[in-house]
């Protein structure tokens, strides 16, 4: 009997110090960490009804490719728990195609996201988070047409990006992270300086890769 009782004492110590095992150090502010992840951006493709060369086309006929790219964040921590976060990568080059007509040629975009992010149980390996900010997108290399009449886009789109993920520690050094992403982000689409529709690409990325803290 004694023997289970001091069984049962180690055990009852080993859980009440479980959770102090498991800490790990929270992010001191001033600390910089930097993401390197592939994310797989994913257009939800939303369009207004238009009419042209005669045809009427339905909504959401305007498609963008979805793409894998690289990214790079660089994090910058205020306190344990606020950070702010800059997703960057490099130009990324996109098909886009029209329904019932096909391809209408090419566009590039460089699109930088700003958040403010908020991290739970920042002293805990396991450490979900939520994000909200602003993105930019610049759409640049534009090569579209249709039936050689040639379509133009807004140079650039301002909107919301709202996102939600997680980061697991490693190591001292290394963590793993994983987080999804919406971006608000719409252009119109003209020809001849008259706008046809405006397209809503609304993207959502997906993101996921290895975090390196300074």
């Amino acid at each position: 009997m004694e023997t289970y009782r001091k069984i049962l004492a180690t055990a009852a110590i080993g859980v009440a110090c479980w959770p102090l095992l498991e800490k790990v150090s929270a992010a001191e502010p001033g600390e910089f960490t930097v993401k390197l992840r592939a994310a797989y951006l994913a257009p939800t493709d939303n369009s207004d009804a238009f009419s042209a060369l005669g045809i009427d086309f339905a909504a959401d006929a305007i498609s963008v490719e979805d793409k894998l790219i690289p990214e790079i964040d660089i994090t910058y921590a205020f306190t344990e728990n606020w950070l702010a976060e800059l997703v960057l990568t490099i130009p990324q080059k996109h098909d886009v195609t029209l329904a019932g007509v096909g391809s209408l040629g090419h566009l590039e975009h460089l699109p930088p996201t700003l958040s403010v992010v908020y991290e739970f149980a920042a002293d805990q390996p396991f450490r979900p988070y939520v994000s909200a900010g602003l993105n930019f997108t610049w759409i640049t290399n534009k090569r579209l047409e249709v039936a050689a009449v040639p379509l133009d886009l807004e140079d650039y789109s301002l909107g919301l990006a709202l996102g939600a993920g997680f980061q697991y520690e490693l190591n001292e050094k290394w963590d793993l992270d994983g987080s999804v992403k919406y971006i608000s982000l719409a252009s119109d689409v003209t020809a001849g300086g008259a706008k046809l529709t405006e397209a809503q690409l609304d993207p959502f990325l997906f993101s996921f890769g290895a975090v390196y803290k300074f």
